[in-house]
């Protein structure tokens, strides 16, 4: 007689699906061959399955921000509970004190909300765990090894949950995978200015952060807010819109700024660029032509940071059957994606980061 085929356990996962997904997340939590599932917060959600990998690894993973396998839950109110900080704190101690994690960082199931308590309380829970585990070698967030495991907590009025993984498995250097970006200050021109800086951060997981002076081609500028950010990360912007930039941005040091319809715009003779970025409004497929038309002086190894604009998400296969044909136009002319994600301040839209072949 033959041995009986074992079913694998179910295992217990975190993953954060965007609320903006919300009207497919039970779609997608199929997808990753959920067997059950429990919210948590604004968009987290616990989840048994006996297929994980399909969480990282299926195409529906694009619709999840952030995941992290459940090593530690404790369903509680923290707010009612005498001791929490403690008590959590030696558990940790005890259940990850041999594993060795490179950083600890604990974030909020409700990262958005106006309540200061839970802020405080995965601050202090933080403080608390680092004097229990004195050898880390992550300090903050983005000094953590990409590839190297780091326990991540996250805690709300629904309670603790903990694992550790690697943030590029995560898909995210923070507890969650959101970096929140400030864009209260005067001299803010759109919120683009912050989906461009949490894209750079992100990039970090896959590749060197790029060199000061480093020359970027921005397609579909106006107003100003991407320009503005790489500007002010000393880097060098030649800027293409038949709309007007910002005032703001006028006489600004290394910026050259061509008024002029994408589709009209010839790059001028002996051109290079570093990097290349869209965040270009009409259909997709348009977008990654202008792309592919002018990635010419783009050096080999060179980056490619665009927005895929997705017209509506209202099923899985849609969204995704759009990316592979964009994906497929992309590899055909010589660029290769080597991430993808969906950004805090995306909305119906991904970020794609390609790379020009060497």
């Amino acid at each position: 007689m033959s041995d009986p085929v074992s079913t694998p356990a179910p295992a217990a996962w975190l993953v954060r699906i965007p609320e903006i997904f919300e009207g497919i997340a039970k779609e997608v939590l199929a997808r990753f061959g959920a067997t059950s599932h429990t919210r948590l917060g604004l968009d987290f959600y616990s989840i048994k399955t006996t297929t994980p990998k399909l969480i990282q690894q299926s195409e529906a993973a694009k619709f999840a921000r952030w995941n992290l396998p459940l090593d530690h839950s404790w369903p509680c109110n923290p707010q009612k509970m005498d001791g929490f900080i403690e008590k959590a704190a030696q558990t940790l101690l005890k259940k990850f004190g041999d594993r060795s994690p490179q950083g600890i960082f604990v974030g909020l199931l409700n990262p958005t909300s106006p309540d200061p308590y839970y802020r405080g309380l995965a601050s202090n829970l933080r403080g608390r765990l680092l004097t229990l585990f004195p050898k880390l070698t992550a300090g903050t967030v983005e000094a953590q090894n990409p590839g190297s495991e780091t326990l991540f907590c996250v805690v709300g009025k629904e309670g603790l949950f903990c694992g550790m993984q690697s943030p590029r498995a995560s898909n995210g250097f923070y507890p969650g995978g959101s970096k929140y970006i400030d864009q209260d200050s005067p001299d803010t021109i759109s919120r683009a200015g912050a989906k461009i800086a949490e894209a750079l951060h992100y990039l970090l997981m896959y590749r060197p952060a790029m060199p000061e002076r480093s020359h970027w081609l921005e397609l579909g500028a106006c107003p100003g807010g991407m320009t503005s950010e790489l500007l002010s990360r000393g880097q060098f912007v030649t800027a293409i819109d038949k709309a007007p930039l910002d005032k703001r941005l006028n006489n600004r040091p290394g910026l050259k700024f061509a008024h002029v319809d994408v589709a009209e715009y010839e790059p001028a003779p002996k051109a290079y660029y570093d990097a290349m970025l869209s965040d270009l409004n009409g259909p997709p497929e348009e977008s990654i032509d202008h792309i592919i038309r002018l990635s010419g002086p783009l050096k080999p190894g060179g980056l490619v940071v665009f927005t895929l604009k997705v017209p509506r998400i209202e099923t899985v296969d849609e969204p995704c059957a759009l990316f592979r044909r964009i994906v497929q136009t992309a590899t055909e002319a010589g660029l290769r994606l080597f991430a993808q994600t969906h950004l805090t301040y995306n909305r119906h839209e991904f970020t794609l980061f390609l790379e020009k072949r060497r």
